[in-house]
């Protein structure tokens, strides 16, 4: 099942541990009872429907003795607000902003390259200028035509490398399929390199006892989640479902830093339910609406699903709705904590990408 439904998916911290969240977490109960829900083999399911416990394609198994069953609890899992920590994280920003330029005269400065006309990465190159304007980082941009050539993209990237007011550049992905992807992200400076997509800044991040200069924004958004909420990672199971050199990839060798031990899953995974089912912590990122059931989980396990999945929907007025890797649905009954989407890990990545631009401007000026 795995090789038919799992697809590819879809940036160091400057935020220490005195900006943690005390948030006190829910110990399960010391008895539980274990709940199982089973589709029936007489209908096909579809990843893009998320059908409650209760319905028809379901019975419930009561087992008290099978590790991989879910668990009834008295209450639905506690919700990891992306919003609310990315505005905190936002108003953290804009206040070092500001003593950096009071202290300095310097503003920091992020560039975005767009190449094409696609309407999604207008709106995200859209939301990250609004984003910068709010916390006072200053915006360039540089908008190209779908046909222009790899070399006019990289003398684009040339002229942000050598702009004193330049602090990071970001190009915008995915590109035209006649642009080598990797080549034009190789040519963005590492000391620039606010998405974290450097060669060299993932072989950094890859190495024991090395530190990248910047890490991709979505995986960590992922940890900062975590460990805003006061969630343990070292010694717990992780297991990270997607292994894209944007998400996947990096997130698990994030957890493996924070001393968790870390499982993935990808497309040539068997039984892919029963490891996920290990995880104390889950993040998946494969990009396949509804795929991890409820079933999937272990009791208490905490969630991070960075999937964005739109499935139709005859009541939305836009034909469809936004739903995430997980059936939200059922894992929250299971979960101990979960991020909705939207909500959850999506307004953490353009935060992280404000960070990791405000870190470049310090790092490059040599200001604590």
């Amino acid at each position: 099942m795995a090789s038919t439904l799992l697809s590819p998916d879809c940036s160091t911290s400057a935020i220490t541990a005195r900006h943690l969240i005390p948030l006190k977490r829910k110990l399960l109960p010391a008895a539980i009872q274990f709940v199982s829900f089973e589709r029936s083999l007489s209908s096909p399911w579809s990843p893009s429907l998320c059908l409650s416990p209760s319905a028809s394609k379901y019975r419930t198994v009561v087992s008290a003795a099978d590790p991989g069953s879910m668990t009834t609890l008295d209450t639905t899992a506690k919700i990891i607000d992306g919003k609310l920590i990315s505005q905190q994280i936002k108003d953290e920003v804009s206040a070092e902003v500001t003593r950096l330029r009071e202290a300095t005269g310097v503003v920091p400065g992020l560039a975005v390259i767009l190449v094409g006309s696609r309407k999604d990465s207008q709106t995200y190159v859209r939301n990250k200028k609004k984003a910068c304007e709010a916390v006072g980082i200053k915006s360039y941009e540089a908008n190209l035509p779908e046909d222009c050539t790899e070399s006019e993209v990289l003398r684009h990237i040339e002229e942000f490398n050598n702009e004193p007011s330049v602090h990071g550049i970001l190009v915008q992905l995915p590109l035209p399929r006649h642009i080598n992807e990797e080549k034009i992200l190789a040519g963005v400076s590492i000391e620039k390199d606010v998405d974290g997509f450097h060669p060299l800044n993932i072989g950094r991040l890859a190495m024991q006892g090395r530190d990248p200069l910047f890490i991709p924004c979505t995986p960590k958004g992922c940890m900062e989640l975590l460990h805003r909420y006061n969630i343990d990672i070292k010694g717990k199971r992780a297991v990270v479902i997607g292994r894209s050199n944007i998400v996947g990839m990096p997130v698990a060798l994030l957890l493996q830093k924070a001393n968790a031990t870390v499982s993935m899953v990808h497309s040539y995974t068997k039984s892919p339910e029963d490891i996920t089912r290990q995880g104390d912590i889950v993040i998946s990122a494969a990009g396949v609406a509804n795929l991890v059931r409820g079933s999937w989980l272990k009791p208490g396990a905490v969630v991070i699903d960075v999937g964005i999945n739109p499935v139709d929907d005859t009541n939305s007025p836009r034909g469809y709705r936004l739903v995430g890797d997980v059936c939200y649905e059922e894992a929250s009954k299971v979960a101990s904590y979960i991020t909705p989407v939207p909500g959850g890990v999506g307004p953490m990545t353009i935060a992280m990408l404000l960070s990791n631009t405000l870190l470049s401007a310090k790092r490059i000026h040599n200001f604590k």
